[in-house]
């Protein structure tokens, strides 16, 4: 079986109102939205003054004192972020903070980059396959993102917080009892349209049933079956019409994070899962799903709790 283990998030330090965007009313009537934050979702953001890197050692920290993991046990690291700074010069000193912070070795990174919000996601099928392969037997997936200096909070679908999460992909099997955050790692799936990946285009209910399908159906699975999905945190209305619309129902959605941090990037269903196990929505033998969107691409993971 291969697991996923620690699931751990990190946010910016600092805490702003929504009413904090200075162009918050430019924005909004660009793209033809009400200004209402109660309708949309609109609440408290979290900013970060700090490096990419400190969050994703932060948050890889945190995963491995949670697995009770020493960084020696583990054999590679896949590493996400929809932007890196600078050129790519500077990438390897970057995964060289990363690696060097967190006191892993010298074990190969993967970078995942090219997903955007489903970055995480992405990572997380790369890990489960380099340790099904058997090319590896303990991978630490991080994905960390802050909104670039100048740039928008918000975009037609959500407004954007900075954070980091993490998790361990392993085949390790889950034996100390302070380990509450055991889950087995079923499967992944991904669904794409690529004459739908430019941005302007819609997020597609279509892929996300083809996604949750081939989890599902090949199992004998019902969508009733599953006790959370663990969504992104977008505009509360377009969660709303695209998850039901993708056939999930209100109960196994969660609306709460998003008034109270936004859109953390790719890292949102890997906070869902910390905060809704917290809150005891999976339970020991319950099924859950990750899963984000982007136009023209869905992908999604199978998860079952296991302690």
């Amino acid at each position: 079986m291969i697991f996923l283990r620690g699931p751990a998030y990190v946010l910016g330090e600092l805490e702003i109102d929504h009413t904090g965007i200075e162009n918050l009313a430019e924005l909004a009537a660009r793209f033809k939205m009400a200004p209402s934050a109660g309708l949309w979702g609109w609440g408290r953001l979290r900013v970060t003054e700090r490096d990419l890197e400190d969050l994703a050692v932060d948050s890889g920290s945190a995963t491995l004192r949670a697995t009770g993991l020493d960084p020696a046990a583990v054999d590679a690291l896949v590493l996400c972020s929809n932007r890196i700074p600078g050129p790519a010069e500077d990438h390897g000193r970057f995964v060289q903070r990363v690696q060097t912070g967190i006191g892993l070795g010298d074990v190969p990174c993967y970078g995942q980059f090219l997903n955007r919000c489903v970055n995480l996601l992405a990572g997380l099928d790369v890990a489960r396959a380099l340790v099904v392969s058997g090319r590896h037997r303990t991978v630490l997936l991080i994905t960390t993102d802050k909104v670039a200096p100048g740039a928008d909070r918000m975009s037609q679908f959500a407004l954007f917080s900075d954070g980091a999460a993490s998790c361990v992909v392993t085949t390790e099997v889950v034996r100390d009892e302070a380990e509450r955050n055991g889950f087995v790692l079923l499967d992944c799936a991904a669904a794409q349209r690529t004459a739908e990946l430019e941005w302007t285009s819609q997020i597609s209910a279509d892929l996300a049933r083809q996604v949750t399908g081939a989890l599902l159906d090949p199992r004998g699975f019902k969508l009733g079956d599953i006790a959370a999905l663990m969504h992104a945190n977008l505009f509360t209305p377009v969660v709303m019409m695209k998850e039901r619309q993708a056939g999930f129902s209100p109960e196994q959605l969660y609306l709460d994070n998003i008034p109270r941090l936004g859109h953390c990037f790719a890292a949102d269903p890997l906070i869902n899962l910390v905060d809704r196990t917290e809150r005891g929505d999976v339970r020991p033998g319950r099924y859950c799903l990750l899963a984000a969107s982007v136009p023209g691409s869905r992908l999604g993971a199978l998860l079952s709790r296991v302690c």
